[in-house]
């Protein structure tokens, strides 16, 4: 059986896609961590702290991952997924984070069947909504659905699927994240004057750090403000001088712990292998999900006249997108 480590411990300072997420050349990823920005007012980073708790997991919901109620398989290929996706459209780092937190909140609130198609429509409407919520431009969600998925669904599909996410949600998307208190904590620290540009080095580490935590179901124990403190420190290196009033507004145990955490899985490798694990049988499906995995039509570009209902167009898309067919339900092995 596999162990805890075996399923929650990746480097948190991989850069297998979070990487590429932080070091993107384009406009909407490098033009918020140019420069260095006036920190937050104390007023709106006390209003954030009394925010957090509406944002987070339920409090059983890390109890629920160690004990294995919560299928730490199923959410680690889910965020897997979420940030290769995340990578391909180059999104920008809050879009991944609260990717995630919308995903962890919602299964922390309604239970899902431990394998198959619903984990995967949910990983599309968390991406999906926010994507919305940050980004200028959103793929049409046939275009979101990349990085050989199991499933695909359709539109409609994923639509009732992303009022289902709100709807448990409470409608709370706009989520306080790890990213809101970056300036703040990074203009906490003193810096050395040999460091030519220490701000953006240090937000663009932090970033990276911030996004491979989610993958480690421990760091769920600790509050976005927690996280960021501690990704700002671990980035700023060992030569940085962390005044008293850094932690004026955050426990500073805490905080110390959280660093100590990230420690210890950035000195680990990079990618463990996976366990082996018999799947058990996928659950029924909905309508509007197809087996991308066993319909043939689905990995080629041309049309072709023996696949599944539902399967009528053979219209050429370039490399980058795949074509995909609506059905009404899962289309099975092609004879």
């Amino acid at each position: 059986m596999a162990t805890m480590s075996d399923l929650s411990a990746p480097c948190l300072y991989c850069a297998e896609d979070a990487g590429d997420v932080v070091s993107s050349s384009s406009d909407a990823d490098t033009g918020w961590i140019s420069g260095r920005p006036p920190p937050p007012d104390e007023y709106t980073i006390d209003r954030l702290l009394d925010l957090e708790p509406h944002h987070i997991p339920l409090p059983d919901y890390l109890r629920r991952c160690r004990d294995r109620s919560i299928d730490l398989t199923a959410r680690q290929d889910s965020i897997d997924w979420i940030l290769k996706v995340h990578a391909h459209y180059h999104f920008g780092p809050v879009t991944a984070f609260l990717s995630v937190n919308y995903f962890d909140r919602f299964l922390s609130a309604h239970s899902l069947p431990a394998n198959g198609w619903p984990f995967q429509l949910l990983s599309v409407a968390c991406l999906s909504l926010a994507a919305k919520m940050e980004e200028p431009y959103v793929p049409v969600l046939i275009d979101l659905q990349v990085s050989e998925p199991r499933f695909v669904f359709e539109p409609k599909t994923v639509r009732r699927m992303e009022l289902f996410v709100m709807a448990k949600l409470h409608w709370r998307l706009r989520s306080v994240t790890p990213f809101d208190y970056l300036d703040y904590f990074t203009h906490k620290i003193s810096y050395s004057n040999s460091q030519p540009d220490p701000f953006t080095h240090i937000f663009s580490t932090s970033s990276d750090l911030i996004i491979n935590t989610t993958r480690v179901i421990d760091f769920l124990d600790f509050s976005p403000s927690i996280v960021a403190a501690a990704a700002v420190i671990y980035a700023a290196g060992e030569g940085v001088a962390v005044p008293e009033d850094f932690y004026g507004r955050i426990n500073k145990e805490m905080v110390k712990s959280c660093h100590q955490l990230m420690e210890e899985y950035s000195v680990d490798t990079c990618q463990l292998p996976k366990p082996e694990i018999v799947e058990p049988p996928a659950p029924p499906s909905p309508a509007g999900v197809l087996d991308a995995a066993a319909c043939a039509s689905c990995d080629t570009r041309s049309e072709n006249p023996h696949s599944g209902s539902g399967s009528g167009s053979g219209q050429v898309e370039p490399p980058s997108k795949r074509l995909r067919f609506s059905a009404p339900d899962v289309q099975g092995p092609q004879p």
